[in-house]
Parts: C-alpha cells; structure tokens; sequence
C-alpha cells in the first residue's frame, strides 16, 4: 500500500512524463514543418516512449492501492528557433526530469518505501540514457552548426537510426 505523500508524489512525476510526451511531440510538429523528416519521426518515437513511461507509473500507482490521477498538463512550446534550441531545450528538460525522478527516489527512501524504490531505479537508469542522448545530438548539432547540408545529413542520419533503433 502507497503512503499519501508517496502516492502524490507519483501522482506529480505521472503528469512530468505527460508533459514530456507533449514536449517531443510539439517538437516532432516543429521539425516536420521544417522539412526534417529524420527528426521528425525520432521525436514522434520519444513522444510515444515518454507516454508509456506515464503508464507504466499510472500502472504502478494502481497497483499498489493507490489511485493514479490523470492532470491538466501545461501546453509546451509550439516553435524553437532553431535546431540547436529545440535540442537544448530538450536537454535541459532532461536534466528536469532527472531532478525529479532522484527527489521522488529520496521520498521513498526517507518513507521506507523499498518496493517504490526498487520500481524506480528503472526510471534512474532510462534518465542516464535520456540524458546522454540529449547530449550527445546536441554535440553533434554544435559540431553542424549552421551549416545546412550538415543538417541535412544529420537529419539522414537520424532517420537511418530511428528505422533501425527504435526506442524501448
């Protein structure tokens, strides 16, 4: 059974990776509007990646006798500047998350929770990787710079990856 403090804490991380569903897919809209079909498709696989990550603590809550709420989310933004924005913006989002998850870590612990601890090292894992991703295309935009045909080979690339690797 869920202590009250720690279901509302879920509750909130619930509505973080709802928010961060929308914010890959407000940039997967940016992008194919840009006419980046490669990074398109990779923000629509996240956004989707981000949703199950929702459910899966909707789920979890559920399970363990809480109740899991579904909340009004904040509307991301519609446009990014450039490339290198939208992937900054999408790092710090990260780094965001991350925050999140590791304060809802210290609840349980300091909760004595254990079962929602272990259920969450999971999420501690897929945020290292979230966040190395982020920084590592962020690299290789700064790297491109303005440079229009290296864009445009990122965005080749991307796509190659996306068909090939698509997210868990």
């Amino acid at each position: 059974m869920l202590s009250q403090k720690i279901e509302n804490a879920l509750n909130k991380q619930i509505k973080i990776e709802a928010e961060s569903s929308q914010v890959y897919l407000a940039m997967a809209c940016w992008a194919e509007n840009q006419g980046f079909e490669g990074v398109a498709s990779f923000m629509y696989e996240h956004s989707d990646e981000e949703r199950m990550h929702m459910l899966k603590l909707v789920k979890f809550v559920n399970e363990r006798g809480g109740h899991a709420k579904v909340s009004a989310l904040s509307a991301p933004p519609a446009s990014f500047g450039s490339f290198k924005e939208m992937f900054q913006t999408l790092f710090n989002h990260e780094v965001m998350v991350s925050q999140k998850i590791n304060d809802l870590v210290h609840i349980t612990l300091k909760e004595r929770d254990y079962a929602t601890h272990n259920f969450l090292q999971w999420y501690v894992s897929e945020q290292i990787e979230e966040e190395s991703l982020a920084r590592n295309i962020l690299d290789k935009i700064n790297l491109i710079g303005d440079d229009k045909g290296g864009l445009y080979m990122f965005d080749n690339d991307v796509k190659i990856l996306t068909e090939t690797n698509p997210p868990v």
